[in-house]
């Protein structure tokens, strides 16, 4: 078997070279997310785009928190509850509080997990995302959620997740990131496709349902000019990804009522705002 974590180390000694890669006056998704949660790597234009989605809506961050604090009642519910024990999470993000190895790990020390992101930032991050537990394994490999042969056949991915057993797909915040053109549920199918009766999958999307006041095109502006455009999507459209899947209830919810948990978040969003996101996860038959 594939030996990920030196494997990984060795191409993270090589960080440097990274740099070639990254355009700092491109903002990028992940680097603004990164801002929002309060984290350290991003630039001038990921800055001034997150404040310009701040300025639309003054619950921005705390938005993105209770984002991410379903994230983490999710993955719980996953390692726990359904006890899930592989998880692919693709468009991971950079590697900050609460991610995906270290919750499922939490439960169940043996747990798996295969990070991908299309982000150099994030692969130079890796040494922080392998503190895995002893008995589990950890990898990240940078690759685009677009690229589903690449992900799905990539060494340091099938020497983490053994796709004749139930996977956890974990989509979360990714999906608004690509456009109608480039064909977002063919995408989300093949990779349903690649994992057996008893998977999951975990996905959560932008939407402006709960901002009618908003203007798409203003919202989406700061990403005009990044690494990837934004595409809100409907409930109904959201909705669609988990075709065919038996979805776990609540369904397809706002993030901050799927589960709710007041130990992971307890902010209440500015004026009684929303998170703008939808949420949910669903079971293969």
């Amino acid at each position: 078997m594939v030996d990920p974590v030196n494997r990984l180390n060795t191409r993270a000694a090589g960080a440097d070279a990274f740099g070639t890669r990254i355009d700092p006056t491109i903002p990028s998704p992940a680097r603004i997310y990164d801002y929002l949660l309060g984290g350290k790597d991003h630039f001038a234009a990921d800055r001034e785009a997150a404040e310009h989605l701040v300025r639309l809506s003054p619950g921005t961050r705390e938005g993105v928190r209770a984002h991410r604090a379903f994230l983490g009642r999710a993955v719980r519910h996953l390692a726990d509850d359904a006890e899930m024990t592989q998880f692919l999470d693709i468009g991971t993000g950079i590697p900050t509080q609460g991610n995906t190895h270290e919750i499922a790990q939490r439960v169940n020390p043996a747990a798996r997990v295969a990070y991908v992101d299309n982000d150099p930032i994030v692969l130079a991050h890796g040494r922080a995302l392998l503190a895995s537990s002893e008995e589990g394994m950890t990898t990240v490999i940078e690759a685009d959620l677009r690229d589903p042969d690449r992900i799905l056949s990539h060494p340091e991915v099938t020497g983490v997740i053994d796709f004749t057993r139930p996977v956890a797909l974990v989509l979360v915040g990714v999906l608004h990131f690509i456009t109608d053109e480039e064909n977002p549920y063919e995408l989300v199918e093949r990779y349903k496709a690649a994992v057996p009766s008893g998977s999951r999958i975990l996905l959560s999307h932008i939407t402006l349902d709960f901002a009618p006041q908003v203007r798409e095109k203003e919202f989406t502006k700061p990403y005009e000019k990044g690494s990837a455009p934004m595409v809100p999507r409907s409930h109904a459209q959201v909705e669609k990804f988990f075709q065919g899947w038996t979805m776990v209830p609540p369904g397809l919810v706002e993030v901050v009522t799927w589960r709710p948990d007041m130990d992971e978040y307890q902010e209440p969003i500015p004026g009684g705002g929303h998170a703008w996101a939808y949420g949910g996860l669903a079971v293969k038959p």
